[in-house]
C-alpha cells in the first residue's frame, strides 16, 4: 500500500464515521467547484496561522470551524499530505465559526496565536473536541481546559479574548470566508482553486497537480 493510498484510506474511514454521526458540514456548492477565487487577497492575511514554508509553491487554505468534526478528521490528513511533499506545501488556517460556541473557541485560538502557542492549542482543542463541542449545548470550559493543558496562559488568554485586535481578526476571517464562498466547513482552496468536489482524494489530487505544475512535471 502506497503512502498516498494510506492517506486517502485513513481519511475515508474517519470521515465516513463522522458523516454517519451527522457531523459532516462541507462545501458542496457545485457552482464554485473547481473555480478560481475571484479575489485572491481574501485567502491569506498577515494574521493567518501558517504551517510549512512561507514560499512553498503550493498553498492550501483551509477555512475551518474548531467544532466541526470533519475539520478534526482532516487535520491529520492534511499533515500527511504535507509530509508527502516535504517543503513544497504550506497550510494557511482561516477561522469560520458556524456552530454554537465556536466564536469563543476561535477567540481562544487567536489568543493562543498571540502567545505563540497556536499549533499545540489547536491540536489539543481538536483532540478534546468530543468533550466540548455540541450542536445544542457546547461545554466551552472543556475547550479552555484542553488549551490550558497544552500550555496556554489562561489568565492572559481570557484578558485578550475581547480585545479589539482579536475581534478584528474574527470579523476579517468571517468576511473573507463569505467572499470566497466558504460557507461550510471545512472548505479547502489550493493555489486559489476550489476543489472540483469535496473529499480527501480530491484534495490530494489538486495538491499533486499544483506541485507538478510548479515543477514542470507531467501528470501520471
Amino acid at each position: 500500500m502506497t503512502k498516498r493510498t494510506l492517506v486517502v484510506l485513513t481519511a475515508v474511514v474517519a470521515i465516513a464515521a463522522f458523516a454517519a454521526a451527522g457531523w459532516w458540514v462541507t462545501d458542496r456548492d457545485a457552482g464554485k467547484a473547481g473555480a478560481m477565487v475571484a479575489d485572491a487577497s481574501r485567502l491569506v492575511r498577515p494574521h493567518s496561522p501558517i504551517f510549512g514554508p512561507k514560499d512553498a509553491p503550493v498553498t492550501i487554505v483551509e477555512f475551518l470551524d474548531p467544532a466541526c468534526e470533519t475539520c478534526r478528521a482532516f487535520y491529520p490528513v492534511v499533515k500527511d499530505i504535507m509530509a508527502e511533499f516535504p517543503g513544497q506545501v504550506r497550510l494557511v488556517m482561516r477561522y469560520t465559526p458556524l456552530h454554537q460556541g465556536s466564536d469563543e473557541v476561535v477567540r481562544l485560538l487567536e489568543a493562543a496565536r498571540l502567545q505563540g502557542k497556536f499549533q499545540p492549542v489547536l491540536e489539543a482543542v481538536l483532540q478534546g473536541q468530543p468533550e466540548w463541542a455540541s450542536h445544542g449545548a457546547p461545554r466551552i470550559e472543556n475547550a479552555w481546559k484542553a488549551a490550558g493543558a497544552a500550555g496556554l496562559d489562561i489568565a492572559r488568554a481570557r484578558a485578550a479574548l475581547m480585545a479589539p485586535e482579536v475581534t478584528a481578526v474574527l470579523e476579517q476571517d468571517v468576511s473573507d470566508s463569505k467572499a470566497v464562498g466558504a460557507t461550510k466547513t471545512p472548505t479547502f482552496v489550493v493555489n486559489g482553486k476550489h476543489l472540483p468536489s469535496f473529499g480527501a482524494q480530491q484534495l490530494y489530487d489538486l495538491v499533486e497537480s499544483e506541485y507538478r505544475a510548479a515543477h514542470g512535471k507531467a501528470g501520471g
